[in-house]
């Protein structure tokens, strides 16, 4: 089994930055891609941004410019570096990861508990 485990969420005021990380254990062999997902209350998730291992990644179209995404391989563990934030940038944000447990195993994919991000105007 897998645990991810998201961290550094918080209240910050319109133009701030937060830094979320997401660390993962467990039975892991390669976490395949990384990504963070964010739901505001009564929306659908949305895709914030996705790193592949070999670090290939890819921004929705509102946080372009202003989140930047990145892991550490040997750690297990990724971020979120949210600068210049918005009210409308407020909602749960979740890690995403597609995880192999072991060289013979297909990838399974894990979800973290989310960690609330609020941005007052």
């Amino acid at each position: 089994q897998v645990q991810l485990v998201e961290s550094g969420g918080g209240l910050v005021q319109a133009g701030g930055s937060l830094r979320l990380s997401c660390a993962a254990s467990g039975s892991i062999f390669r976490i395949n891609t990384m990504a963070w997902y964010r739901q505001a209350p009564g929306k659908q998730r949305e895709l914030v941004a996705s790193i592949t291992r070999g670090g290939s990644i890819n921004y929705a179209e509102p946080v372009k410019g202003r989140f930047t995404i990145s892991r550490d391989n040997g750690k297990n563990t990724g971020a979120l570096q949210m600068n210049s934030l918005k009210p409308e940038d407020t909602a749960v944000y979740l890690c995403n990861a597609a995880v192999v447990g072991a060289p013979w195993e297909s990838w399974r994919d894990y979800w973290g508990q989310g960690t609330q991000v609020t941005v007052s105007s």
